[in-house]
């Protein structure tokens, strides 16, 4: 019941209620002259530097969905859980000198999405509408999914309902919508300090309640090796290796072509803040690591997680485990890490999603004379529609589905890559064929995670990401990830279409893009400025 954790919704309220107003005096800090316009609301002015910079990408990808799925995982399937470790140590180095080439084009042409970047790239608003719905299909589910980490913390705590989270998305659209991206900016600084410091405190705290760290992995060891399954354990069984890996490489590409993504890494300064950020924030994936762990830490603690309705919520893990572990004043204090961990990636999202539908739908196919104010007050309106879709999909939904929306997600992001991550390398793919590409690659994945049952939740269809290979022939007992199946689909199309359409002598778009625009920093003239100088 909530009267028995007083102290605890008391300062998950109070830190709650500091960080809304940080917000709402977001809109003041670095102010801009104008809010009216895409680079400043949407983009912070494309002005942060490198600790800003470091904090708000850093905010935006370690998400309160991974504060409790990720655990989650690891208490349910043993290793198979470690996937999202070396897939965010992969993910930095593998998108380096891709962003860096985003970010200088990015700043030349002032494109706000990475659609902009294809529209100009291979001259098709075709493509770049493709990419766009694309991104925005993926991103919503991603925003649900920061409603259940709060969701999880309010049951921990006795709240049932959803009426907190209703008021907690009311409170942060109202401060996003007056502040743009420098709410999420600023609120990142204590947001990761919150969890910096719950992580530190559990790693060193709880294993010391439970005995030590032999008594954790012990436990681990045998509640696996009472209920034996091919991929659980603590070390991961061979039919689930191939696919682990899959995951963990499809999930790094997947990482950074999400719009939100892109848009943390548009609002940084120059070319050395992104070097610096790329190098620096595998940092966060020691964290990563131990926020892994809790989930071992759960099974040695016997936690039991919160039935609602008679469905478990194995999201509620860490919750209860540090409402059993901690003293009730520290408990909110996590707690409220977890909570202000879902307002800044939300926020966030909510602002890539409508800049994409302002720049690459608005725009180029309803209004084609908009300004740059009006582009700033739809992408203001959009962000509210879009945070009222993701509590919708909570209210509506069952909240397992909407972890089912989030695996499809990824699948479907994943398509984008040949257009926008390869588009930034080399021009030799034809427009024609990135579409053809784009989509039987999508078309494949959803096939595919169609197929897959989950017995154990009685699904008979989109139950896992894991494709059995012997489903494609092959005399094998492995799986693989969807995603890079469905990749791999797209890729081929691509490859085939690009030189049959060069065969067929078919006409391809213009690049407006120059060489030197993927190498620019922020002293080299923008597009504006060159006409404005040809113009005099």
């Amino acid at each position: 019941m909530a009267s028995d954790h007083v102290t605890e919704i008391a300062v998950f309220a109070a830190l709650f209620l500091l960080v809304s107003g940080m917000g709402f005096v977001a809109a003041r800090w670095r102010r801009a002259a104008t809010m009216d316009n895409l680079d400043e609301w949407g983009l912070g002015g494309r002005s942060f530097g490198s600790w800003i910079t470091w904090f708000l990408i850093g905010g935006d990808l370690y998400t309160a969905y991974t504060f409790v799925a990720v655990p989650a995982l690891v208490f349910g399937a043993g290793a198979a859980g470690f996937f999202a470790v070396p897939y965010t140590i992969v993910v930095y180095p593998l998108v380096f000198l891709f962003l860096i080439r985003l970010w200088s084009v990015s700043h030349v042409h002032g494109f706000v999405t990475p659609a902009d970047f294809v529209r100009a790239r291979f001259g098709s608003p075709t493509l770049a509408l493709a990419v766009a719905v694309t991104g925005i299909v993926a991103t919503m589910p991603y925003i649900a999914l920061q409603l259940v980490g709060i969701e999880a913390v309010l049951k921990a705590m006795g709240v049932h309902g959803h009426w907190p989270i209703i008021i907690a998305f009311v409170i942060l659209a109202a401060y996003t919508y007056q502040s743009g991206l420098r709410a999420p900016a600023l609120i990142a600084f204590v947001k990761d300090v919150l969890i910096y410091l719950v992580i530190i405190v559990a790693v060193l705290y709880i294993p010391a309640k439970l005995g030590g760290w032999g008594d954790v992995f012990g436990a681990a060891r045998d509640k696996f090796e009472a209920t034996p399954k091919p991929d659980d354990g603590i070390v991961l069984g061979s039919a689930g290796q191939l696919n682990y890996a899959m995951l963990a490489l499809g999930s790094a590409m997947a990482l950074f072509l999400y719009p939100h993504s892109v848009t943390g890494v548009l609002a940084a300064r120059n070319r050395d803040c992104v070097k610096r950020n790329m190098a620096a924030l595998p940092a966060y994936s020691l964290v990563l690591g131990l926020i892994a762990l809790l989930g071992y830490m759960a099974i040695a603690a016997e936690v039991v997680p919160i039935t609602t309705d008679g469905k478990t919520d194995t999201n509620t893990v860490v919750p209860v485990l540090f409402d059993q572990m901690f003293p009730d004043w520290f408990a909110g204090v996590a707690f409220a890490a977890i909570g202000i961990g879902a307002l800044v990636p939300a926020a966030i999202m909510s602002i890539a999603a409508a800049n994409l539908f302002t720049r690459n739908i608005y725009k180029e196919y309803l209004r084609r004379d908009a300004t740059e104010k009006q582009e700033a007050t739809v992408s203001k309106l959009v962000s509210l529609v879009v945070k009222a879709g993701a509590v919708a999909c909570i209210l509506a939904l069952d909240p397992e589905f909407s972890i089912d929306l989030q695996l499809i997600g990824g699948v479907i992001i994943l398509q984008t890559l040949p257009s926008v991550g390869l588009g930034l390398m080399t021009r030799w793919f034809h427009r024609g064929a990135l579409i053809a590409g784009w989509a039987c690659g999508l078309a494949a994945g959803l096939w595919m995670l169609y197929q897959i049952p989950n017995p154990a939740k009685g699904k008979e269809h989109f139950g896992g990401s894991a494709y059995p290979l012997s489903d494609l022939g092959l005399d094998t007992s492995s799986t693989m990830y969807v995603g890079m199946l469905a990749l791999a689909v797209n890729v081929v199309v691509a490859v085939v279409g690009t030189v049959a359409c060069g065969a067929a002598g078919i006409a391809d778009g213009a690049d407006a893009t120059r060489g030197a625009d993927y190498t620019a920093d922020e002293d080299d003239p923008k597009i504006k400025e060159l006409d404005l100088a040809g113009s005099t």
